[in-house]
């Protein structure tokens, strides 16, 4: 049996081919392109991470018998604000990580909501580069828009819709929207008002190894793959990074650099600290971990 891994980064989709005992089969790499509509804003159509990511799949399995795939499962860029409405188009083009827009809404969250309110809520407080401001920004600026929004998701869960049908996500990415009950692995119902959103356009939510998911029918045929192939979870980036490093369990930790850069602390038990300058996430493997990021890093 074979297994693919995608992960969805923000400059190119890289995808991995392995067997069942851990060996690396083949790695495919293909990017597709950022946009900078205005100074600070950082934006992507989700359509080319799925095209990529089909492509990607093609090329990736086409030495070997592809009616042996039998899973697939993503690690992604985190944050991201992915929009659809009732036919499930996208309604437009995700608001990144790095988007810097969200200033007056971040302000707001910290100060008129307030950090301790917001720590008690979800154990973290407002980044601008976290989803809720970019649901708060989308309100106030593009309302027409707003009134459409029938599904919210994170950018490696909107390939796991397009391939299985499932409206999912993890605990591990979803901690970065602050919309989640961190503690609780739960969606906070106080967020969802603040942002006046429902729990209805919100994915189910899953732990990073449950299968949410068969492929499509169609999906299936067009890369010859079985129909009984499983599409699980995943997990945000930095959570499913931690995950390949053996960062789990109780007090291991990484340092990751990258386009930004983050040191990351696995804990089998639930904490905040106490200036909030550490997020406070739930982990690939079931329990919890603490990350201090910067957006500039190593680039």
């Amino acid at each position: 049996m074979y297994y693919i891994g995608i992960d969805l980064g923000t400059s190119a989709v890289k995808l991995l081919l392995m067997e069942e005992s851990g060996k690396i089969c083949n790695i495919v790499s293909r990017e597709y392109p950022l946009f900078f509509p205005h100074p600070g804003w950082s934006e992507q159509k989700p359509e080319d991470w799925f095209a990529q990511s089909m492509e990607g799949m093609k090329e990736l399995t086409k030495d070997i018998d592809r009616s042996q795939v039998a899973g697939i499962g993503f690690g992604g860029q985190m944050h991201g604000l992915v929009t659809l409405d009732k036919d499930d188009n996208v309604i437009r083009p995700a608001i990144l990580w790095n988007d810097g827009r969200t200033g007056e809404e971040t302000e707001y969250l910290n100060t008129v909501i307030g950090k301790e309110k917001l720590s008690e809520y979800t154990a973290n407080i407002a980044f601008a580069g976290f989803t809720a401001p970019k649901i708060l920004w989308m309100q106030k600026n593009e309302p027409e828009n707003f009134k459409k929004v029938v599904k919210i998701m994170l950018p490696k869960d909107y390939l796991a819709y397009r391939l299985s049908g499932s409206f999912c996500t993890d605990v591990s990415d979803a901690s970065g929207m602050l919309l989640l009950d961190v503690k609780n692995r739960c969606w906070s119902k106080e967020m969802l008002d603040i942002c006046k959103i429902t729990e209805e356009q919100l994915p189910k939510l899953y732990e990073s190894w449950e299968v949410v998911g068969t492929l499509k029918p169609e999906i299936a045929k067009e890369l010859e793959f079985s129909e009984n192939v499983k599409v699980v979870a995943g997990a945000g980036d930095n959570a499913a990074a931690a995950v390949g490093t053996g960062t789990v369990g109780d007090g291991q930790c990484n340092i990751s650099l990258g386009t930004s850069g983050t040191v990351f602390i696995s804990s089998k038990n639930f904490g905040v600290d106490e200036n909030n300058a550490l997020h406070s996430f739930c982990h690939a493997d079931g329990s919890y971990h603490l990350m201090g990021c910067m957006l500039s890093a190593a680039s």
